[in-house]
């Protein structure tokens, strides 16, 4: 009978991020052999909140990058602006404290650089001239909403 069939329904796992990277990726290496990059994301949001203020929103994301997306990933500086695609995964863990804790991690299938921190902190200060800038500008009203 057609109306007592279990129907598969579709399922999918893909996640989309673009935001500015608190610190730049760090490298290590599986026991076999994989390069793996590990990053924290920020991704933010401007409303205004129910006394007229305006207020930002900040969601953080763990993002896990393999083999050649890790090496593409190891190319990037902290507050650069990226895009990440992949998918999200849980993972369980139980440390020394005998605490189990659960985790959810972005693995990443492919990263993209939208802009790099240098480049826009130097274009919103110097009207577009590239120069060498290596202060930190989170506090100049023009910075954009995101870096940490």
């Amino acid at each position: 009978m057609y109306g007592r069939r279990k129907v598969d329904w579709m399922q999918k796992n893909r996640i989309e991020l673009a935001g500015y990277l608190a610190t730049k990726p760090e490298a290590r290496f599986l026991p076999s052999g994989t390069k793996v990059a590990n990053a924290r994301l920020k991704e933010s949001y401007r409303f205004t909140g129910s006394d007229g203020k305006q207020q930002t929103h900040a969601n953080w994301h763990s993002v896990v990058f393999y083999g050649e997306v890790a090496d593409i990933a190891l190319s990037y500086d902290k507050d650069d602006n990226i895009f990440v695609e992949g998918s999200l995964q849980q993972r369980k863990f139980t440390p020394a404290d005998g605490v189990t804790r659960t985790v959810y991690e972005i693995h990443a299938r492919s990263c993209h650089q939208i802009a790099s921190a240098r480049f826009e902190r130097n274009e919103s200060t110097s009207g577009g001239a590239e120069s060498a800038n290596t202060g930190d500008d989170h506090d100049d009203p023009s910075w954009p909403v995101g870096p940490a």
